[in-house]
């Protein structure tokens, strides 16, 4: 893979105090600035709870603004992750990657933006796939979904990410890539391209398997890393058939694919989008997820799940300790309506939290919600399974996320935060284990398609803000108060274009770490902070 290591990043360009700032980075806990996955942790909380920067008081048009852009060579639907004290030539820098739908991976300085290097994931001849004909990930498909990074007790860390692209004959692939976070090169032998079969007579199957046809999926949920595996799903492009359900596993070192599961192998569609979030894990081997609107075996057998293994449009928890298969699911009741109006689940992304209840249980949930405007609770220990008169799960709310979502909510402190499409961010809080039936706050403003995904900021608990990006041109990166929801700064109140740092893209995850948020646009990255004092 051709790679790029810039040459302005030499040993004896570093002055004294910036090496000083260097140790005092070093003396604080190891690593402890890290953003390594899509919103911050496997639950999927979006909660960055070590911010001791970026404050209530100081987040304000006056202290606080743009500071820089990085540029990309294609749109950023991958949320920024961040690296912190890297050593590259010596030298420690935190790193800012950055992946592009041209198939670039970028490694930036996030405290000066100068680039360390760059790479393509393109082999010789080949170019980014196309659109496939529809436009939710348009003109080009490179990198779509959010890598994921590990740091070994010994050597560099390690960025996973997966690319799609087109041969000089034609042909689409998909491939997953092990990326030195010093330099970029290709690690275990990679890329490796990825192929599957599973047992089953759906869409695309052949002698009794359904077969993975790389020019029908993007990869779009971002990476889920569990030990020593990294996890994949699958979404296709548009409703366009034929296509179904896969996930698979991959271990991290050898890059050799260990498990797949298809959760509609006997039917079609249920394609996994969550709006670009990943997968989420509990931290005991089991996944959640949302799965999209797709055949549902309604026959049950004798333990209640589907007697031909097919999910659509079903909440469900997998297991991973034997190699992944379904252990339990939820699906709501109206489900023949749901998949025939495309009005699926798997829209919005799934986050986990725990909550104690008045007489001290400890409950495990899951939260969700879709396109159908109901917000979902789970128990995870009991997801719920179907029942073709009600919904037998923890908790429903209807109705209360007008709009519906296309995005991925945050947790902090007791609350949930959901951005509806045309609506205001709304935060629903837990009592007593159970979330009130109606919001407790507010943002002030609205957010167009496709809502908003917010993510939060705090230093164990204090200071709180909730920052969420417009999908506008130019986009509008907006900051309130965790605990009422009143702005306290956004990109267009500083005079002129002061804090305009592109335009708007609709996967946007604002990315908050060592007193920096990192917000990703059609051409690159901005990049806010408090500014330089006058």
């Amino acid at each position: 893979m051709p790679f790029h290591l810039s040459p302005a990043f030499r040993p004896h360009r570093r002055s004294l105090p910036a090496l000083l700032l260097v140790a005092l980075v070093c003396a604080l806990p190891l690593h402890s600035q890290d953003v390594l996955t899509y919103h911050n942790n496997p639950a999927r909380t979006g909660l960055y709870n070590r911010e001791t920067t970026l404050t209530l008081t100081n987040v304000n048009s006056a202290t606080f603004g743009k500071l820089f852009t990085v540029p990309a060579d294609g749109l950023v639907d991958a949320e920024p992750l961040y690296l912190s004290a890297v050593s590259i030539s010596g030298v420690p820098h935190n790193l800012l990657i950055v992946a592009s739908e041209h198939g670039t991976v970028y490694a930036y300085d996030a405290d000066t933006s100068a680039e360390l290097w760059h790479v393509t994931t393109l082999k010789s001849g080949e170019t980014t796939s196309d659109n496939r004909g529809c436009g939710q990930v348009s003109p080009e498909i490179g990198i779509t979904s959010t890598p994921v990074i590990t740091r070994p007790k010994t050597g560099n860390p390690i960025i996973y990410v997966v690319a799609m692209s087109k041969d000089k004959s034609g042909n689409y692939h998909q491939r997953l890539h092990a990326l030195d976070a010093t330099t970029g090169a290709e690690l275990f032998l990679g890329p490796v391209d990825i192929e599957a079969k599973y047992p089953g007579t759906g869409d695309n199957s052949s002698g009794g398997f359904v077969i993975f046809d790389p020019a029908q999926y993007k990869e779009r949920s971002g990476l889920l890393m569990i030990g020593n595996t990294i996890y994949l799903a699958w979404a296709s492009h548009c409703d366009f058939r034929p296509y179904t359900g896969w996930i698979m596993a991959y271990n991290a070192t050898t890059l050799a694919q260990t498990s797949v599961l298809n959760v509609t192998p006997n039917g079609n569609e249920g394609a996994i989008w969550g709006a670009g979030a990943g997968m989420a894990s509990d931290g005991s081997g089991n996944i959640f997820l949302l799965d999209a609107n797709g055949f549902f075996d309604s026959t049950l057998n004798s333990s209640g799940f589907p007697e031909n293994g097919d999910y659509g449009n079903a909440f469900l928890r997998l297991t991973t300790n034997k190699g992944l298969a379904v252990a339990d699911y939820f699906e709501m009741d109206n489900e023949i309506q749901e998949n025939g109006t495309d009005t699926d689940l798997g829209s919005g992304g799934t986050l986990l939290v725990s909550q104690k209840d008045s007489a001290g249980k400890i409950w495990q949930l899951a939260v969700g919600a879709g396109k159908d405007t109901n917000l979902y609770v789970v128990d995870r220990t009991n997801l719920g399974k179907f029942n073709t008169n009600s919904n037998n799960i923890y908790q429903e709310l209807s109705r209360v996320l007008p709009g519906g979502i296309w995005s991925m909510p945050a947790a902090s402190n007791g609350n949930i935060y959901y951005g509806p499409v045309g609506s205001p961010i709304l935060a629903f809080q837990f009592k007593n284990a159970r979330l009130l039936a109606s919001p407790v706050a507010r943002t002030p403003n609205a957010f167009g398609y496709p809502g908003a995904t917010p993510s939060v900021s705090s230093n164990l608990g204090n200071s709180p803000i909730v920052w969420a990006v417009e999908n506008t041109n130019p986009a509008v990166l907006h900051a309130y108060n965790a605990k009422n929801l009143q702005e306290i700064y956004n990109s267009n109140q500083a005079a002129g274009s002061r804090d305009h740092f592109g335009a708007g893209n609709k996967f946007i995850t604002p990315m908050i770490a060592n007193g920096k948020v990192f917000a990703a646009t059609t051409t690159g990255v901005g990049v806010f902070g408090l500014l330089p004092a006058r």
